[in-house]
């Protein structure tokens, strides 16, 4: 996995490649599918989503640019293998869930792994956590409409938030944004955004992200 489908496809981030090399992926997916655990594509998980593909999990952590001490937000925990290898990349994440059953199954799968130092919690994502703001990077895993504004004013000087957005003729795109040092409160001006790599996600559900069934 680490040399064919990252190390090929552009990941040159010593600190992903070492994490994606150290979390047991096959924990993180249906007892059915361990054989396709590291597989490069999407599985189906619980409560109809996914786990992305090895290299969409490693080019959000690479895009992220961590070093270790940063606080970061993961929002769509997910299996919570990405929560995993977010745990080995930066200190304590913080990861939000909308779906109980998936936040609780991705607790189990996380202690089973060895791996403390996170926390999941259940809510509306796409409102992130303003009370634990503001964050050095931002991981968003599903697609959302449009630039993540209540994320974006959630970064840090400096900070980094990269998701899939969204764009007319373009699908998904895998797009990092940066809020800059020496900016003061967010706005779009204090931003600067590079478009990654094309992309295809499960959408965000929430209050501004879009609406749920």
């Amino acid at each position: 996995m680490i040399a064919r489908q990252l190390e090929a496809r552009g990941i040159t981030d010593e600190r992903v490649l070492a994490a994606m090399g150290e979390i047991p992926r096959e924990l993180f997916v249906r007892e059915a599918d361990r054989e396709l655990a590291y597989a490069d594509r999407a599985l189906s998980i619980d409560c109809g989503q996914t786990i992305s593909q090895p290299w969409i999990v490693a080019a959000v952590c690479q895009g992220l640019e961590l070093e270790g001490r940063e606080s970061v937000l993961e929002i769509g925990t997910g299996s919570g293998y990405s929560t995993a290898i977010l745990s080995r990349l930066s200190a304590r994440p913080v990861s939000i869930e909308r779906v109980e059953e998936l936040a609780a199954g991705a607790r189990r799968r996380l202690e089973a792994a060895g791996i403390d130092g996170v926390e999941v919690r259940v809510a509306d994502g796409s409102l992130g956590a303003p009370a634990d703001a503001p964050f050095d990077a931002i991981a968003v895993h599903a697609a959302v409409p449009a630039p993540p504004r209540a994320l974006l004013g959630q970064l840090a000087p400096g900070g980094r938030l990269v998701a899939p957005v969204a764009e007319d003729g373009h699908g998904e795109v895998l797009t990092r944004f940066r809020r800059r040092a020496e900016a003061g409160a967010a706005g779009d001006a204090t931003l600067a955004r590079e478009r990654l790599a094309p992309c295809r996600f499960v959408p965000l559900i929430g209050a501004e992200g879009y609406p749920g069934d």
